[in-house]
């Protein structure tokens, strides 16, 4: 730190013989405001990446080849721990609570709350079947490769990132507690069972084939018949 304030922040401070009190002070308090941001900066990386840890356990365990048990308590990540992540929705889509929950977010912004847990059942069972990557954020991104994305607000050109106003900010907030329910299996499936979706005023070909199991604001639920996923 000496070596910092030394060669950077005070220079016409330490280039005098003497300091007066009011110098020495302004030194101390600066110091002790960067040493305080530091350690709450590596604090906040070591809260991630524990709740990270506890995020891939959970995706783990609800994948096509997971053990289906319910979590114990201490494994469940908290509201507090889930708020924590990519607070802001700015941070690159690398982790499954973010990747679920600008799923949520994008596909339902704006709706009803029971819409955006609905979308969120449909990441989790497409996580849970043979049929579909066995991550969330692969599930997500999954058709990128081809140009053409399952969830289309993937590759549609525009922003991944939340928008940065009052409203959004709060729905995101809403979106990462949906996906901390989904993650520790406390999220009832209210599609029972779907693994598709389209939004009203989209009439897709496959629509006809499959079984509709819910239809809440203007988003259609959809699982196919057998439980084969195309």
């Amino acid at each position: 730190m000496a070596r910092i304030f030394k060669t950077t922040l005070f220079p016409h401070v330490f280039g005098q013989s003497r300091l007066t009190l009011r110098q020495i002070f302004i030194v101390a308090l600066v110091a002790v405001f960067l040493y305080q941001g530091q350690a709450c900066t590596i604090e906040q990386v070591k809260k991630e990446k524990s709740t990270q840890s506890k995020a891939d356990a959970l995706e783990k365990s609800a994948s096509a080849n997971g053990d289906k048990s319910m979590p114990n308590a201490s494994d469940r990540i908290t509201r507090k721990e889930a708020q924590a992540v990519d607070p802001t929705g700015q941070e690159p889509m690398d982790e499954s609570i973010t990747c679920l929950a600008r799923s949520i977010y994008w596909e339902a912004r704006g709706e009803d709350v029971s819409d955006m847990q609905a979308v969120a059942n449909v990441v989790m069972n497409r996580l849970a079947h043979e049929g579909f990557p066995n991550t969330i954020c692969g599930v997500v991104k999954q058709g990128q490769e081809r140009g053409a994305c399952q969830f289309s607000w993937w590759c549609d050109g525009h922003s991944d990132e939340v928008i940065e106003n009052v409203l959004d900010q709060a729905s995101y907030q809403l979106a990462k507690e949906i996906a901390r329910k989904a993650l520790n299996k406390q999220l009832p499936d209210l599609t029972d069972g779907a693994i598709y979706f389209h939004h009203k005023g989209v009439n897709p070909n496959w629509a006809k084939t499959y079984i509709m199991t819910l239809k809440v604001g203007g988003t259609f639920f959809y699982k196919p018949v057998g439980d084969k996923a195309k």
